[in-house]
């Protein structure tokens, strides 16, 4: 899987690229779709496995998603 299979936009899969990132971790594979249906997750994972970034770009993705969204007229 890659994180272009996780449905993360540009600007995201960007940034995560020049930051030398090509995968996603197995937390991040298993985290970042339930967050972006904003579901609740709690996930206990070793350190280093990625569990800042699993919840932090979907939370990034959100709020691109509803910045756009207030351009547009949307509430």
């Amino acid at each position: 899987m890659s994180f272009k299979d996780l449905q993360l936009n540009r600007p995201i899969l960007r940034a995560i690229a020049e930051a030398g990132y090509d995968n996603p971790t197995l937390v991040q594979e298993k985290t970042i779709p339930f967050v972006l249906d904003r579901k609740d997750v709690i996930v206990s994972a070793q350190t280093g496995t990625g569990k800042t970034a699993a919840f932090a770009l979907p939370i990034l993705q959100l709020l691109f998603d509803k910045q756009i969204a207030s351009k547009k007229g949307k509430r």
